[in-house]
């Protein structure tokens, strides 16, 4: 029989918090929308929980090691959950829910904003509060003393202060445009965020000093309906997907310089239609850029595919080159990198799934899908890059 060493080691290891053992990313899922044959978004009968999905890449392949509860909206760019660097806490957002009185499919906006504790087992919502409706993206700073969340719905971006793993809402920034549709925040440093408004087709720089938080006049063009947005790791380039009309044609990624003042585009890319999932590598060596591919179209558009793509463009300089695709399942949200940079997640919101492949540098190699039981995945967060 194993010494009774061996026994309580082991039970402190079953016991020990998740995160503590492992490089995480998180997954929020929405359980509350689907798609009809007509490519609309409707809630099911009945309406499943949203909740987060825990899952650990730090060996291969990965592995989910838990799923609770939490508000979560696939409404809104991929990015409505955030991770501490620590990976003990985190924020989640929900930019819709399921309303039974609702016209528009049993759906409508939502507020929620979640605080979970991930040194808990299993991990739990320790604080519930408010943002505004339709609140997407959620970003803390890189002092860890504010959070930023865009609110769709009204045209907002609502201030939180952050102290001892809690949040206190600290105002409201207004686009001055209900219907500027404010999608993807990110911070540049401590005293600078940028934030893309696919409503009226512009990317914002935006101030911060201390609570108080102002909108540059200038505004910075990428394309139409700018979406999804990330900074590499050595914050001197922002990426910016431009979502265009959706209506079949190609579509394209910005690319922002951040080392000069004003902040502005210093290229625009082509890539397939609906880059919504985006995200660079954690060395910034390369960009992910998943496409939804007419994938959430009728059958009968004439743009119809069954699948997406996932495409890996190197960065070099200020451009960008594609080195590498694959098909990947349809509604693509979010893309994540393993911390080493080695595994690539996509997730696939129709099929419930989160793909997976390796990556070597030059090709992509499918590995076996993580089912996400009871909901679609919408959003990844990572505490590297």
């Amino acid at each position: 029989m194993p010494r009774l060493p061996t026994l309580l080691l082991a039970a402190s290891a079953a016991l020990a918090p998740i995160a503590a053992r492992a490089d995480v990313v998180l997954s929020s899922n929405d359980g509350h929308t689907i798609m009809d044959a007509g490519k609309n978004m409707i809630a099911p009968t009945p309406a499943g929980p949203d909740t987060i999905t825990v899952i650990d890449v730090k060996s291969y392949p990965p592995k989910i090691k838990a799923t609770f509860d939490a508000p979560g909206s696939v409404v809104g760019p991929p990015g409505a959950i955030w991770i501490s660097k620590d990976e003990t806490w985190g924020i989640v957002t929900s930019a819709t829910k399921a309303d039974a009185a609702s016209k528009a499919g049993g759906i409508s906006p939502d507020d929620r904003v979640a605080v979970f504790d991930l040194t808990s087992t299993p991990p739990t919502i320790v604080q519930s509060l408010t943002s505004g409706l339709g609140a997407t993206q959620v970003r803390v700073s890189p002092d860890g003393t504010l959070a930023l969340i865009a609110n769709r719905a009204e045209g907002t971006v609502s201030v939180f202060s952050v102290k001892d793993k809690r949040l206190t809402a600290a105002g409201k920034v207004d686009t001055g445009n209900p219907k500027s549709l404010p999608s993807a925040v990110a911070f540049v440093d401590d005293k600078t965020a940028l934030l893309t408004r696919g409503g009226d087709n512009m990317v914002n720089v935006v101030h911060i000093d201390g609570t108080n938080v102002t909108i540059d006049p200038r505004q910075i063009t990428t394309g139409i309906a700018p979406y999804t947005m990330d900074i590499n790791v050595a914050h001197t380039l922002a990426a910016v997907s431009n979502m265009g009309k959706g209506d079949g044609d190609e579509d394209s990624v910005s690319l922002i310089d951040l080392k000069s003042r004003p902040f502005h585009v210093v290229g625009t890319f082509g890539v397939p239609s609906g880059p919504e999932p985006m995200k660079f590598s954690p060395d910034g060596r390369f960009l992910a850029v998943g496409a939804q591919y007419g994938s959430t179209k009728p059958a009968s558009h004439p743009f119809h595919h069954d699948n997406g793509l996932l495409g890996i463009y190197a960065v070099e300089g200020q451009t960008l080159r594609k080195i590498a695709q694959a098909p990947i399942g349809p509604w693509a949200e979010a893309a994540a990198f393993s911390r080493d940079g080695k595994t690539v997640l996509v997730q696939s919101m129709q099929d419930r799934t989160i793909e997976v492949f390796r990556w070597d540098g030059k090709t992509l190699t499918r590995g076996k899908s993580l089912p996400v039981e009871g909901a679609g995945p919408e959003s990844f967060a990572t505490a590297w890059p």
